[in-house]
């Protein structure tokens, strides 16, 4: 009785070692070679990937105050994305011409790399 106790034991400390060995091999970067770590493992910390949202909070308010300061461009109906510089615009305007305007106004806008315009113009209630 007292060797399958034992036993039972042994094997019970044995899952252990080796579940704690298999959760620690997961963010263990220190065996990768020094410039091969993923960016997965780069943003484990936090710290790059809040950096980079960040920024692109940044971007985007300062895109969206641009657009807000030109009283001919309704910007309440404009939602903005930003990445890395990438800015996406969608949403409606009153105007077609406030599409362009709007793109040329985000282009202005230190940091901005690119811009994708998915703007169109709002359709009154009847539909035509």
């Amino acid at each position: 009785m007292k060797t399958i106790n034992a036993l039972e034991l042994a094997i019970a400390a044995w899952f252990v070692v080796a579940s704690t060995t298999a959760w620690s091999q997961t963010g263990d970067a220190a065996s990768a070679p020094a410039g091969a770590q993923s960016a997965s493992a780069m943003t484990a910390s936090g710290t790059v990937a809040s950096k980079g949202r960040k920024a692109d909070r940044a971007l985007r308010r300062r895109v969206y105050a641009a657009i807000g300061k030109n009283k001919g461009i309704s910007a309440g109906d404009i939602s903005i994305t930003a990445k890395d510089g990438a800015v996406k615009l969608n949403g409606t305007v009153t105007e077609a011409g406030q599409i362009g305007e709007a793109e040329v106004i985000a282009r202005s806008v230190p940091g901005v790399t690119s811009v994708t315009n998915r703007l169109s113009v709002k359709k009154p209630f009847g539909g035509t």
